[in-house]
């Protein structure tokens, strides 16, 4: 018998051996505390890339605690778009969460070497850790690990006030699980005494199937807090599925049993198939008179009118019956793509924006048609469009990055268009890193360049890679970004970027060439080839100007063909023992103020990035880690100089 059982076995495998590689990946059991351990095969760094797609729409849970226990603040530790986890959860942008409230966070998975993860950026506090970073801070989101393996070549030691990149657990359907009807996987962060049983009872998941997807057994199925579970899901989650349900009534004991029940007869089953007939027939009777109800309903409501909704409303009624009003009336698709827009951002009375800038008075003015003002005792920038400006509204009111302008609200008067946006103290990078007379007193060190392209680097990141659907910038250039006043860059002027058309890695064509000369890439001035490379050719001319102090016209003037060039010297000394090319490349303020061998770093970078073929410049994820490590050593390299110096 146990031959025979052991045979049956032996072929069941050798008939259906794709059923062994169901399972998404191992469950990381104990081991996120033991920092030590390297095993790939553990998932300690991260899921591995198995799934049918590079990258995914995927989840995350939290659990909120002070300080990220609001939607904006989780939305800032988690990379996450606020307006998105808002929606999840129900609540409304400005909500705070009760500590230890379980958070549904979205996210935007993508495979980054043999793992996938969802990246943030996370300062280092006071008596930081990896281990402390990883369960204390996110929970167990990411694992020692992993953020070990991130800053591998860096040194052993973390620096407060240092930023880090943090890759968060998630990970990509595979081909069976997608087969099985599976779209998503949420990685859930396990808590005190739960089982795989209720975690997938909470979000009506098949156990064998949270089973399999962690590579666990009804034999084999103990899990540990601060570690995720990986959970398949058919639909997105939602926000109900958190809340746990009121424990259930007290039942009362059994009564005690009776004596046997006398034998049925022929009579008792006529009984019970009469009862069944009428219960039937009623049911019948109540389907059919439903479906007759949904039918004249339906009817019904075709004919009624239609209703104005609350947020076009709102928008109508910030337009006077002496203003142009037709250029809103007359487009009604207009309109209506503002009605959604309106309900999430603030509009102001016109009233409100002459006072705040005098009445729009030259000395308010800061370029263009932009103007400072003051709202509430807060410093805003003010500018007057004209114009459909619908797509640069519904961008910015949907993308949620720190190193991106916010847009505070908007206001319509007399046919123009007024945005009103966060105010950046220092104004555009262009003011800061030319040399001329005017800005003569203005200038950058080494760590703030640095950091100001860290920030550009990810900014334009959270729009490839973070927003739905994926967004080319098409705009880079020195003064669309803005430094506040700790000299952190935001990306600002959204009037040219698009949705990245079709997959990742095709492009989409123009004939329309707008931009910047000397920012827009060979294969859109040529081709009018339209991809999230583009911004990546754009980030490497602006690295270079802000690492030459020179502006993209004059470096043209030095090769009069194509900017690769202009590193071309410099690349072939890397292996000399002198460094005269690289000294006299560098702007000179910063001479005695880098590390020739990081400054070598960054001018291969460079390179990287203004590669005439696009498949071969990097993503703008793969550059966020590369200045990260780099702004990391030059960190280091500054504390040991300091050292030495007091040594002395």
């Amino acid at each position: 018998m146990l031959a025979l059982r052991f045979f049956f076995v032996c072929a069941i495998l050798l008939i259906c051996p794709p059923i062994l590689i169901q399972a998404q990946q191992p469950y990381i059991r104990k081991l996120s505390t033991n920092c030590a351990v390297t095993n790939a095969s553990t998932s300690v760094f991260g899921y591995a890339c198995n799934g049918v797609n590079d990258t995914c729409q995927a989840y995350l849970t939290f659990r909120s605690k002070p300080p990220y226990n609001t939607v904006v603040s989780i939305a800032g530790l988690l990379n996450a778009n606020a307006t998105q986890l808002s929606q999840l959860n129900l609540v409304s942008e400005n909500y705070t969460f009760g500590t230890g409230e379980t958070v549904l966070v979205p996210t935007r998975c993508s495979c980054l070497g043999q793992f996938y993860q969802a990246n943030t950026t996370y300062v280092i506090q006071s008596g930081d850790t990896p281990l402390l970073i990883a369960n204390d801070t996110f929970g167990g989101l990411s694992t020692c690990h992993a953020i070990n393996t991130e800053r591998s070549n860096l040194t052993t030691d973390i620096y407060t006030g240092s930023r880090l990149t943090v890759p968060l657990r998630c990970a990509c359907p595979t081909e069976k699980q997608a087969a099985a009807g599976i779209n998503y996987l949420l990685s859930y962060l396990i808590t005190w005494g739960q089982t795989v049983s209720a975690i997938s009872a909470i979000f009506g998941v098949d156990t064998g199937l949270t089973l399999q997807a962690n590579e666990l057994s009804e034999t084999d199925f103990n899990i540990y807090p601060f570690t995720t579970l990986l959970v398949p899901l058919s639909n997105p989650p939602n926000k109900s599925q958190t809340i746990a349900p009121p424990p259930p009534p007290t039942t009362s004991p059994p009564p005690s049993p009776l004596s046997p029940p006398p034998p049925t007869s022929a009579n008792d089953h006529k009984w019970v198939y009469m009862l069944v007939g009428v219960l039937g027939g009623v049911v019948l009777t109540f389907a059919i008179g439903l479906c007759i109800f949904y039918l004249f309903f339906s009817k019904k409501k075709k004919t009624t009118p239609p209703t104005v909704s609350s947020a076009s409303q709102s928008f109508e009624a910030i337009v006077k019956p002496g203003d142009k009003k037709l250029d809103i009336d007359e487009d009604s698709e207009f309109l209506e793509s503002l009605s959604s827009i309106a309900q999430s951002l603030k509009v102001y009375k016109f009233e409100q924006l002459q006072s705040a800038t005098q009445d729009f008075s030259p000395d308010c003015l800061i370029k263009g048609s932009v103007y400072q003002g003051t709202i509430n005792g807060n410093l805003v920038a003010i500018k007057k469009m004209h114009g459909d400006v619908s797509n640069e509204i519904r961008l910015l009111n949907t993308i949620h990055h720190h190193n991106l302008i916010h847009l505070a609200g908007v206001c319509f008067d007399d046919g123009h268009w007024y945005l009103v946006y966060e105010f950046a103290v220092n104004g555009p990078l262009s003011d800061w890193i030319y040399y001329n007379a005017l800005s003569s007193n203005k200038s950058l060190n080494w760590m703030q360049r640095i950091q100001i392209a860290l920030d550009v680097a990810n900014g334009l990141d959270y729009l490839h890679s973070y927003t739905t659907p994926p967004y080319v910038y098409k705009n880079l250039e020195s003064s669309n970004i803005l430094l506040d006043g700790d000299f952190r860059a935001k990306i600002t002027n959204f009037d040219l970027a698009r949705s990245a058309e079709g997959q990742e890695g095709q492009f989409a064509l123009t004939r329309h060439i707008v931009g910047t000369r000397g920012y827009m890439s060979p294969e859109y001035l040529e081709n009018g080839l339209i991809s999230t490379k583009l911004d990546v050719y754009g980030f490497g001319v602006l690295l270079l100007e802000i690492v030459t102090g020179k502006h993209v016209s004059d470096l043209y003037e030095m090769v009069n063909k194509n900017l690769s060039e202009v590193l071309y010297d410099v690349l072939q000394e890397e292996n000399t023992d002198t460094n005269e090319k690289l000294t006299s490349f560098i702007d000179q303020r910063l001479q005695g103020n880098y590390l020739p061998e990081l400054a070598m770093s960054l001018v291969k970078l460079i390179d990287g990035c203004l590669s005439k073929d696009p498949s071969a410049r990097p993503d703008m994820n793969e550059v966020s880690q590369y200045l990260s490590r780099i702004l990391t050593a030059s960190q280091a390299g500054a504390l040991s100089v300091t050292i030495s110096v007091q040594a002395r």
